[in-house]
């Protein structure tokens, strides 16, 4: 549905996005990481046909966006930065005049507005000035603008950006529900976000692509990611590191915090695997010792910790070292 070769976009000297290449299917929620000034918004910007590329292609549903742009657009619901709207429009005027731009007359416009409205749970402010909307309203209603044509591919730039908890898991569960029969992208940097909804994530730092791929996937590169943390009563530290860090199995033993009622250690693996042998080899070896098991996991991984790894730069990361 969209494919993306090659895209550059430079600003004078400064080159904003520099040879980034990605495809979205039908089916698919793709995630948009990045610290600010990466390129994210930029790139969602030349794929909805906003800004045109320096160089590069990009193709939405089998139409080129510089060659055909009228229809490939037409393929497109967009929910820009910062929820653009008229403020001296009512709610349903707004979504009326929407409707009218995207080609709908008469009962079909009505349908048209009367869905998004309920999709959106816009009932109770339709009569509002959106100029007398909380932010949350406005959100909802440049959403419902975006989807009012049904498009086959949407595209939001930080759609839960100031929402409360309530509002955010609204927003995400009507993505969640599109997503199966639609191509979606939308960038986000709440981690929590991506692993609630996204099927895949694209990190892209300085302008570049760093990391593509499936939240658990991405998980898997992190430090910790088949580890093993285990709480203990009644022992000492030292005589856990001792016992087992002479598993097979276990690399090395962290003391996470101890305390006179019993400590927190992560066995960290001989091999990244998140197989459960690891597990298995502690639990066994705690209970050969004679210690009292409070709790024991293995890690999946963290992509909080993924991200910051892979968008830190050389220097920041001298710095924390």
């Amino acid at each position: 549905m969209i494919k993306v070769q090659n895209l550059v976009k430079a600003f004078g000297p400064k080159v904003a996005v520099n040879n980034v290449t990605f495809a979205v299917g039908r089916g698919e929620v793709l995630g948009f990481l990045g610290p600010n000034g990466a390129g994210k918004s930029t790139t969602m910007r030349m794929v909805t046909g906003f800004i045109p590329p320096s160089s590069g292609g990009i193709q939405v549903g089998g139409y080129d966006m510089l060659e055909e742009s009228i229809e490939a657009k037409q393929m497109i619901g967009y929910l820009p930065e910062n929820a653009p709207l008229y403020a001296d429009m009512t709610v349903w005027g707004f979504l009326n005049f929407a409707a009218e731009l995207r080609g709908f007359r008469g009962l079909q416009r009505k349908q048209a507005v009367e869905r998004v409205i309920e999709m959106c749970f816009l009932e109770s402010v339709i009569h509002q000035s959106v100029d007398t909307l909380s932010k949350g309203y406005r959100h909802r209603t440049c959403f419902a603008q975006a989807v009012i044509h049904d498009p086959d591919i949407l595209i939001m730039d930080e759609p839960t950006d100031g929402l409360d908890p309530n509002q955010k898991h609204e927003v995400r569960e009507i993505i969640r529900r599109m997503g199966s029969k639609k191509a979606i992208i939308f960038s986000t940097h709440i981690l929590e976000e991506v692993e609630a909804v996204c099927t895949r994530a694209i990190i892209i730092d300085r302008g570049q692509i760093v990391a593509n791929g499936g939240p658990a996937e991405l998980k898997r590169q992190s430090a910790i990611a088949g580890s093993v943390t285990v709480r203990i009563s009644q022992v000492t530290g030292a005589e856990v590191k001792t016992k087992l860090e002479s598993l097979s199995g276990a690399r090395k033993t962290t003391i996470l915090e101890e305390r006179p009622e019993g400590l927190t250690a992560r066995v960290f693996p001989a091999e990244k695997t998140v197989d459960g042998k690891l597990a298995r080899q502690v639990g066994e070896a705690i209970a050969q010792a004679g210690w009292r098991l409070e709790e024991l996991h293995t890690e999946e991984g963290r992509l909080d910790e993924v991200f910051r790894s892979i968008t830190l730069s050389d220097t920041n990361r001298e710095i924390r070292q």
